[in-house]
């Protein structure tokens, strides 16, 4: 979710019809799902997708980090869009866009192109999934909210366990020739129901006065974001010439920058800078960053370690993500249910712990099955991972909200929701160029995935100790 400002009167949520409210709600799901398997599928068909196209590693490590790259620099201005404009305009428009940019995706005919169409989808959805939220508070009277938000997990969790294997089923099926393209044309049904069903019964709403673009602010976080990821990705592949560093290097002063701008502005910042004084905060976005940097970036390389390592097909391996999946849906079911409202802070601890217990449980069981490792071996260790991952993360972002006053929930939740998608870009390029770096040097992929996974459980206990700075116990709306 993302920051909006306050706007002028609008029809009570009472005024629109129980038809058209779950109508809205079904909209703003179907872009939710297309989303969450744009972010994942690359995960299964990266592998099919490089021997297609003949891409290098590095260009693995584009294919996703350049989807999540864009959305988390481009999800703040999107909801200011919304505010600008009008939020139904900028869902259309981002769902079009959305929609468009991933049939080019499908008909990509190199590295380059994919990357290039997978940026601007990124970009596109980072336009259309904040809108999606306003719209629903503004339909849903106060109490049903709750009732709306709640579809939300058990959908989102339904797709994120069969993500993985509709794209293995996809590209193993080879409809129509399509192969690994079909992964993007499935969102053209997708997307054209979001945007025929927003302009059938999402409302109309006028933009917020006073409300201006903050260009100068979206540029520098823009440059700020890129100069850190791209030697991180590049780097490898040059050699880590000195000028690489000297990027990173440089990506301070331009956050510094930023921040100076942003507290000079006058109205309409994009970001609050009062957030930063608040150590729950900070330390959440630290918490935010290392958490989802280390997921992320392992689910594409733990991808890659299974069909180009173990010569998996598409389906299989979708098939081996399924228990982490499911894990995580089961793990936020009983944190969301049970565990978070009661111990707080306490559920995110409990979660890191499984989690990294898995990951070390999942090294073992790869060492003991080595090249013939099979997906029942590794399926209970999955499973744990998985429900350690939806323990810690159901509660995460409500716990971090706790330590914000109630006028900035809507900015910080707007940050964090960035940064959970920067954490993600940063793990796919730190973990992916660590994991072709070490494939490099010892050409065994067996040992190559155990150190990584074994980082990863390093990443989630430095989570762990990082977690003490959060507040106790959620925020008490939930």
């Amino acid at each position: 979710m993302t920051t909006t400002a306050t706007e002028p009167a609008r029809p009570a949520a009472a005024a629109y019809s129980t038809r058209r409210q779950w109508a809205v709600l079904a909209v703003v799901l179907a872009v939710e799902i297309m989303d969450l398997l744009d972010a994942t599928i690359i995960n299964v068909a990266a592998p099919t997708i490089r021997t297609d196209l003949g891409a290098s590693f590095t260009a693995v490590q584009w294919f996703a980090a350049g989807y999540t790259l864009a959305f988390a620099v481009m999800l703040i201005t999107g909801g200011r869009l919304g505010d600008l404009v009008g939020r139904r305009l900028m869902f259309v428009l981002g769902a079009a866009g959305f929609t468009l940019t991933s049939v080019l995706c499908a008909f990509a005919q190199s590295p380059e192109m994919l990357i290039t169409t997978r940026v601007l989808q990124g970009a596109f959805g980072a336009v259309m999934i904040p809108q999606g939220f306003g719209v629903i508070k503004e339909v849903f009277p106060p109490e049903r909210l709750s009732a709306a938000f709640g579809v939300f997990g058990p959908v989102i969790g339904l797709a994120a366990v069969c993500g993985p294997i509709v794209a293995g089923t996809l590209i193993d099926a080879d409809l129509f020739g399509t192969g690994w393209r079909m992964i993007f044309l499935i969102n053209l049904p997708l997307g054209l129901l979001a945007v025929f069903g927003a302009l059938r019964f999402m409302p109309a709403t006028r933009p917020a006065p006073g409300e201006r673009l903050d260009v100068p602010g979206t540029l520098l976080m823009v440059a700020a974001a890129v100069l850190l990821i791209y030697p991180l990705v590049q780097g490898r592949d040059l050699g880590w010439p000195l000028w690489v560093f000297a990027l990173m290097v440089a990506a301070v002063p331009v956050l510094a920058a930023f921040v100076a701008y942003e507290r000079r502005r006058s109205g309409s910042p994009l970001i609050e800078l009062a957030l930063f004084g608040r150590r729950a905060f900070t330390a959440g976005l630290v918490v935010i960053t290392v958490f989802f940097g280390g997921l992320v970036g392992l689910m594409l390389v733990f991808g890659l370690y299974l069909q180009v390592g173990l010569g998996y097909t598409p389906l299989h391996a979708g098939l081996t993500f399924a228990p982490w999946a499911f894990g995580i849906a089961v793990g936020s079911a009983l944190a969301g249910i049970w565990l978070a409202n009661r111990y707080g802070r306490r559920t995110v601890h409990g979660g890191l712990i499984i989690t990294a217990a898995g990951l070390g449980w999942l090294a073992l069981s790869i060492r003991a099955g080595g090249a013939g490792v099979s997906t029942l071996d590794m399926l209970p260790a999955l499973l744990v991972c998985g429900v350690g991952c939806g323990l810690a993360l159901a509660p995460l972002f409500s716990v971090i909200l706790n330590g914000v006053q109630d006028h900035e929930v809507g900015s910080a939740s707007g940050v964090l929701n960035a940064m959970q998608q920067f954490g993600g870009a940063a793990g796919v390029a730190a973990l992916g160029t660590i994991f072709f770096s070490l494939l490099g040097h010892t050409g065994n992929f067996s040992t190559v995935i155990q150190w990584l996974l074994l980082i990863t459980a390093g990443l989630m206990a430095a989570t762990f100790a990082l977690a003490y700075a959060l507040p106790r116990q959620v925020r008490p709306e939930g």
